[in-house]
């Protein structure tokens, strides 16, 4: 019995300490760092709760092994275990069953579960990477984007983008209209937004989505929406990061020894007898040193460039407000800086510089019970300084400039020891002879200021008292962009050698141009631009749900837009650019179920004639949520597929941006009445008179390119934590404007007509995954992957017909496909050139390593009709994403990579061919290009007749190296493909006991690794090699939260 008490008495002790009561204290907050009022924390399987207040916070009694659960309308519950925890900190995300949340579409939001439109949306928090320009983010990010950046220079490395690849051609604008807050804004806007300040981020991609935009939805849209203030005590956020930046790959460049003996290799293998370009003595002196200045030995991208810049960014935000008013104010400074090296004899800096200034308002007035006013203003400066070249053209010139002919720069002489100026290097006699590009990257600088203000007044008014659900909202924008630039420059003093002793080593120096030289600076030139937008729009919107399952809605919208330029140069682009569009969308929904889109677009377009001035451009769909079916919810496969649906749209969009502006009024005809032309009539005795010329006819017929688009959605939810979503698409292209090519020369017009003759026809597929897991014990991860495809074909092309020729025809061929030469291998020797079919172009003679083609025809002679479309085309069509974030407690790391495929570009020949002379910028000096080390150590010669060699037969005649050789051909086409670690970040959010703020600290890194077959320079370039070098950055970064 007594052992039995015992026993009892220990089960007893043992039960009240695991369930000792203790209380937890906390906060909730939402994804973006933010307090989370009225967050339900009760304990699993009880009634006891609570719930968090305005700030946030919590505290609750409990036991040690109980379970809290947090939820929140729109976010996924959490579920944690006490055990000894006394402070529990919760971050709510967004919930994995979407059907309830809200998205932003045209003109409104709907609830994902209601949409019946092909939308692609991204956590505002993803985009987040160290980088200035948000367009460099956007690659394998979103399923139905295909995009890609070729260059790196600060100010000039925008990515291009397109939805769902290039699907038109001919003089249309394939790019997608990018709206954000409902105004239409460019790609630079969007490159200098910051993730920070936004919203909301989705792309449109099929009809019903994009045809209420009608006039320039065709490309599919960029919506965006900036964050507004909610009713809470005000909240700081600020954010910095440190970063430095690097080329990720650096382009190789070819000693100075081997340089010259390769180009006396390019001029013997061509022509034995020719004078060699380099003694024996100056290659040994060279390679020995001996006088940098008597044998000059000049890395020319080496000396231009440094290893790394650093960057920096600063950005506040404000927010809070209360019942009447709320408010998020922020800013942003971001400094970034080029990778060029400039000297500090210059007396000014003029390596790359960029500061960018952001600051924006959005501040919301509910003016009465019914009436909510929102007034956003937001502006953009951006001071640039750097080279009067651009960062791509120093690149460039750093190979068309000879490592040793001269050195970059003298130090003085005797004579010239007084000389407060650079001495910079050359040859001639009043004249430089040859390019010195270190000379013109230092003779200036260019400064350009641009700025960018947008204003938006937008009020909404409920009309439930005519019928619930109804409300008018109405919106004003105005839009002015400036910029000016200014040059200022020097013209550069060059020098050479006067006497040079071998003996002594001492040199003297002899003055170029001492006439038209000059120290000091002096402006250059000018440039100015501006622009005004004003936008209007009126919308009467309707939703209502009757007997809880029959949901309608409804929305009528009538916009207005011109656009005036202040830099116009004559009176057709002087004249306002004006745009009129009536949209509507209907939209009925039965028992969260079933759902119809019934939209439409009805534009007008002053490019053309009044017969065909409007365009009215409809699109349906429908939806099927199969999962909210009784049947499917009481079958054993709702425990796997939680989430089943179905959609289907088909709809035609407009597209007015065709041709350019001095094509404006397609229906005009443009006759230039005081021609500076003559005529000459029997004996010419030197009289002329002004003539009349005819530049177009007018083509009252010319009208909106058209895209018919037809998408069918699946979207699956599988045990509640994954999300797959795939879109299959269709589209046809018509009315493509093109250049008639079957005018006769003699209607003698200047300028080729156009009609609306060409189509195209793409297809693809969007895939998207997301997997969410909050675990216990503070643990979460989030996995996501994104896959498009994109191929787009011509279907009608004008050209000429191919009778004998078929395989010429662009018809059936995919949009940006090349036209060229299916070379063979590399020549054996000359006679096998001679026993080969005759191959010869601007009749100059091949020989033994050159290329050898293919004959297609097999007619002997390789002319035009034996080329054919080869590779891919240089727009990629698959891009791929895949990444994941991971947290534990305090800790968080993420990463994503990003891929490229079906994509090819070409090595450009003529452009990094080594030995050529040819005139290179305003003064026509002469360029003796340099030898890039790929070249050097894989090309065919005497001594390695290698018919697979990288580079063929080296020549130094600029006749030959625009002849076989250069080619459009498979030798030098490459695969695009990639893989790149895109993003990698690892966090630690600090603890409140240390610090009474949250805040965070994190390394991060862009660019960091790529993964590509093609190893001369960053493969995402493609043929642009020479361009300024994409950036790898890594980056440390502080987050306050107060």
């Amino acid at each position: 019995m007594k052992n039995l008490l015992s026993l009892l008495l220990l089960i007893f002790t043992t039960q009240t300490i695991m369930a000792q009561q203790i209380q937890v204290t906390g906060e909730v907050l939402d994804a973006d760092g933010n307090p989370l009022p009225g967050v339900n924390i009760i304990v699993e399987g009880s009634t006891n709760g609570v719930m968090s207040d305005f700030d946030g916070k919590y505290a609750i009694d409990v036991n040690t092994n109980d379970k809290l659960v947090f939820s929140y309308i729109g976010m996924a519950n959490q579920t944690i275990t006490v055990e000894d925890q006394t402070v529990i900190n919760v971050t709510m995300t967004a919930s994995h069953d979407e059907l309830d949340e809200v998205t932003v579409v045209a003109f409104g939001k709907q609830k994902k579960g209601s949409l019946v439109s092909a939308i692609t949306t991204i956590r505002p928090e993803e985009l987040r990477i160290p980088s200035s320009n948000l367009t460099t983010t956007l690659a394998g990010r979103l399923a139905g984007l295909i995009s890609y950046q070729q260059s790196g220079a600060p100010g000039d490395d925008n990515s291009r983008f397109f939805i769902r690849g290039v699907t038109t051609f001919g003089s249309g604008v394939p790019d997608p209209l990018i709206l954000i807050d409902n105004v239409e804004l460019t790609s630079q806007d969007l490159a200098n937004l910051n993730p920070d300040d936004i919203a909301s981020f989705s792309i449109l991609k099929d009809a019903t989505a994009t045809a209420l935009y009608g006039a320039k939805a065709a490309n599919g849209i960029v919506l965006i929406t900036t964050k507004e203030g909610r009713e809470s005590k005000l909240r700081i956020n600020v954010r910095q990061e440190q970063s430095i930046s690097s080329p990720t790959r650096k382009f190789e460049m070819a000693d100075p020894v081997t340089f010259m003996e390769l180009h006396n290799e390019a001029v013997a293998t061509r022509t034995p007898l020719a004078h060699r370009p380099y003694s024996l003595e100056k290659i040994d002196k060279t390679r020995e040193g001996v006088n940098p200045y008597a044998y000059p030995a000049v890395d020319w991208l080496d000396l231009m460039t440094k290893d790394v810049a650093s960057n920096s960014r600063t950005s506040i935000n404000l927010s809070g407000g209360g019942k009447i008013a709320s408010y998020y104010i922020a800013g942003t400074i971001t400094n970034d800086n080029g990778i060029l090296n400039v000297p500090k004899s210059n007396g000014f800096d003029n390596n790359i510089n960029l500061k960018k200034y952001g600051v924006r308002s959005n501040i919301n007035v509910n003016l009465t019970n019914t009436t909510l006013a929102k007034i956003k203003v937001s502006a953009q400066f951006d001071n640039y300084r750097g080279p009067i070249p651009t960062g791509n053209d120093v690149y460039n010139s750093s190979l068309n400039a000879n490592p040793v002919l001269f050195p970059a720069t003298y130090e003085p002489d005797l004579a010239f020891s007084s000389a407060s100026h650079i001495l910079f290097g050359n040859v001639g006699n009043d004249s430089p002879q040859y390019y010195n590009p270190y000379a013109d990257l230092h003779r200036g600088y260019r400064d350009t200021r641009s700025s960018t203000v947008i204003a938006i007044l937008e009020l909404t008014q409920k009309l439930d008292f005519i019928t619930k659900g109804l409300d008018l909202r109405m919106l004003i924008n105005s839009s002015t962009k400036s910029n000016f630039s200014i040059w200022r420059s020097y013209n550069p003093l060059y020098y050479e050698l006067n006497l040079y002793n071998k003996q002594t080593n001492e040199y003297t120096l002899r003055e170029i141009n001492p006439a038209t030289g000059r120290q000091t600076l002096d402006l250059e030139g000018t440039a100015t631009d501006a622009t005004n937008l004003v936008y209007m729009e009126g919308a009467l919107n309707y939703n209502r749900t009757f007997n809880e399952k029959h949901a309608l809605g409804g929305v009528l919208v009538y916009t207005m837009r011109e656009q005036l330029s202040g830099s116009a140069t004559d009176f057709q682009s002087s004249l306002p650019f004006r745009n009129l569009g009536l949209a509507g969308r209907f939209t009925y929904g039965y028992n969260n179920k079933y759902n119809l889109n019934l939209s439409f677009g009805y534009n007008g377009s002053e490019r053309f004639s009044s017969k065909n001035r409007y365009g009215f451009f409809p699109s349906a769909g429908l939806s099927w949520t199969v999962s909210r079916e009784d049947f499917w919810k009481n079958s054993k496969i709702n425990d796997i597929i939680t989430k089943f649906r179905l959609r289907a749209s088909y709809g035609i969009v407009g597209n007015d941006r065709i041709g350019d502006e001095s094509e404006r009024f397609f229906y005009l005809s443009d006759v230039n009445l005081n021609a500076g032309s003559y005529g000459r009539f029997g004996n010419n005795f030197g009289e002329s008179s002004q003539t009349t010329r005819i530049n177009r006819y007018g083509n009252e017929d010319i009208t909106w390119e058209k895209a018919y688009k037809t998408d069918i959605g699946i979207e699956l939810g599988l045990f509640n934590d994954l999300d797959v979503r795939l879109d299959l698409y269709h589209q046809k292209r018509t009315n493509i404007l093109m250049s008639r090519s079957d005018i006769p020369t003699t209607m003698g017009l200047t300028y080729t007509p156009k009609s609306n003759i060409g189509e195209a026809a793409s297809k693809g597929f969007d895939l998207s995954a997301d997997y969410n897991f909050i675990g216990n014990d503070r643990f979460w991860a989030t996995l996501r992957a994104n896959l498009t495809y994109a191929k787009s074909k011509f279907l009608k092309y004008e050209e000429p017909s191919y009778p004998n020729a078929p395989w010429l025809s662009r018809v059936g061929q995919p949009i940006g496909q090349q036209l060229g030469y299916v070379a063979e291998r590399l020549f054996i020797d000359d006679l096998e050139v001679r026993n080969s079919p005759t191959q010869m172009f601007s009749g100059l003679p091949v020989q033994g390593g050159d290329i050898k083609y293919v004959d297609l025809n097999n007619d002997g002679v390789i002319n035009f009709y034996d080329q054919t479309f080869i590779g891919h085309p240089t727009t990629p069509e698959l891009i791929y994403g895949f990444g994941a974030s991971l947290g534990y407690k305090d800790f968080d790391i993420s990463f994503f990579f990003q891929g490229s495929g079906r994509s090819s570009f070409w090595i450009d020949y003529n452009s990094m061919s080594p030995f050529k002379q040819e005139s290179i910028g305003e003064e026509g000096a002469i360029g003796n290009t340099a030898l890039s080390q790929f070249i050097a150590n894989d090309h065919w010669s005497e001594d390695n007749r290698n018919l697979y060699a990288t580079w063929p037969r080296l020549a130094a005649s600029q006749d030959l190296l625009n002849s076989n050789n250069a080619q459009s051909n498979t030798w030098f086409l490459r695969n695009g493909s990639f893989l790149r670690l895109k993003s990698f970040e690892v966090g630690y959010t600090i603890p409140k006991k240390l610090i009474p703020w949250k805040s965070r600290v994190y390394f991060s890194g862009i660019n960091l690794l790529t993964f590509s077959n093609f190893k001369l320079w960053d493969v995402e370039m493609g043929g642009n090699a020479l361009n300024y070098p994409i950036q790898k950055v890594v980056n440390l970064g502080l987050v306050i939260n107060l």
